[in-house]
């Protein structure tokens, strides 16, 4: 039985009590179910990372609960990994492999089933059914899955009784699970690196949950502009508030901490505090995406004139990321290199230091030396998923120093940033931050701008706002 509340109210469950809470229930099993559209994706997923570690067994867990305080908890978000060669979210889980003798791997979900109810286990304690709401069974779980699914409570035993198998573990998410096998650092590092690189081509399927939260993300943006003016009267916790309104009605959540950046707070690359003043004349840096319930996110930025319309700085600062992006947005295609986008809207941005006087020319020299990097402070996309930062763990060859094919989904997203302590700029432009951002997929012959559905030209914005703004 679960441990009780030390300074719970009841002192303890009488054998009557326990007798009415286990009988008069319901058969609840679910029939008819069907397989998730997801799960013939996840098999060939399996698949592709079976025919890379041959003869090895490969352990990926789902990830536990960690406490908050006390009796609570933080929000459960499962192991990417595990949810890509799975399609499932499930809690204090694990995905198997077992090298078959034919090079290949049976797959095996071990889950934590259903409880009992010939014991107390289903009402009493913090993660009872009857306190966390009801888990598929096994059966159910197969099915939906469209794999063999195990009791999570046998894993330790099943790994055990087979010492000598070489093993993979993904570390640093389950330690009690780690601590079931005998594994190489370096050799886990290697799986985790696999899983990460099997995600840098999406499939048709993902591609379709990339759509569904930037189209959310697009509704949400359009649902801040419409309560600007409420935003104004409060902090910019009510754009934060506003957006996260959209995301959990549309999806999972937010797919990370919306960044809603006023004023001064524009120059913080990674500004989540979110609770400063919302000041017409100034501009808004909203930086956030829309989680789909299959837990894939979008990444969007928008700058925005509060009061609607750009100051003559402010047009020259966004003008210049807009151009920036437009032209590492061009080089997006297969076969280019992944860095070219970057390369190609940091030298444009460099340009237009050395052209201001922030920087000492000429251009090349002052791009080789980085010297841009005082004003753009950082990279210019990355790759977007599961993860906002999606593939990080990947082979560096095979991302960074790769190139792109169809199915990749990028960010493209350059920035310029004055402090508003620089005094090497002049002072009408401290404080100005611009950050303009997009997801892009790869396509067969060029891109496509899943977020084209928002306004990207500063006379696009403007237009926007004053169609939408409140």
């Amino acid at each position: 039985m679960a441990k009780g509340r030390k300074n719970g109210l009841y002192e303890g469950v009488s054998e009557e009590l326990s007798t009415l809470m286990r009988s008069g229930w319901a058969d609840t099993e679910r029939h008819g179910l069907e397989p998730d559209e997801q799960a013939p994706y996840a098999a060939r997923r399996r698949a592709a990372l079976s025919a890379r570690f041959p003869g090895e067994r490969l352990v990926i867990p789902s990830g536990n609960l960690k406490t908050r305080s006390n009796d609570d908890t933080y929000p459960f978000r499962p192991y990417t990994g595990y949810v890509h060669m799975t399609g499932d979210q499930a809690r204090d889980g694990a995905l198997v492999l077992e090298p078959r003798a034919d090079g290949g791997h049976d797959a095996y979900c071990y889950q934590l089933p259903r409880d009992s109810r010939d014991n107390d286990e289903f009402w009493i304690g913090y993660t009872a059914e009857l306190w966390m709401g009801r888990r598929r069974s096994l059966a159910e779980a197969e099915v939906v899955l469209g794999l063999s699914c195990r009791d999570v409570r046998t894993i330790a035993q099943d790994l055990a009784a087979g010492t000598g198998v070489p093993t993979r573990i993904v570390r640093g998410i389950d330690p009690a699970l780690e601590a079931a096998v005998t594994t190489d650092e370096a050799r886990d590092d290697e799986l985790e690196e696999a899983l990460s690189g099997l995600r840098l081509v999406k499939d048709a399927w993902e591609i379709g949950e990339m759509r569904k939260a930037v189209d959310s993300t697009v509704r949400g943006f359009t649902d801040c502009v419409g309560e600007l003016s409420r935003a104004v009267a409060s902090s910019e916790r009510w754009i934060e508030g506003t957006f996260f309104r959209r995301a959990r009605l549309e999806g999972n959540a937010v797919g990370y901490g919306s960044i809603c950046a006023a004023g001064e707070h524009a120059t913080i690359m990674h500004w989540t505090e979110n609770d400063g003043p919302v000041r017409p004349g100034e501009l808004l840096l909203l930086d956030a995406g829309v989680e789909t319930r299959s837990l894939y996110t979008a990444d969007v930025t928008r700058t925005l004139p509060i009061s609607g319309t750009f100051t003559p700085v402010q047009r020259q600062v966004y003008d210049a990321v807009y151009e920036a992006q437009e032209a590492g947005m061009a080089t997006v295609k297969p076969g280019a290199p992944y860095r070219d986008f970057h390369e190609a809207s940091q030298r444009h941005l460099t340009a237009r230091l050395v052209e201001w006087g922030f920087i000492e020319g000429p251009v090349d020299r002052a791009y080789a030396l980085g010297l841009q990097r005082r004003f753009t402070m950082a990279g210019t996309g990355h790759m977007l998923g599961l993860d906002v930062h999606d593939c990080a763990q990947a082979r560096t060859g095979e991302y960074v120093d790769g190139v792109l094919e169809p199915g990749m989904v990028l960010t493209v997203e350059p920035g310029l940033y004055f402090q508003p302590d620089d005094l090497t700029v002049p002072e009408e432009w401290r404080g100005i931050g611009v950050r303009i951002e997009d997801d892009l997929v790869v396509t067969d012959d060029g891109h496509e701008n899943l977020s084209a559905g928002l306004p990207r030209s500063s006379a696009e914005v403007e237009s926007w706002m004053a169609r939408f703004a409140g």
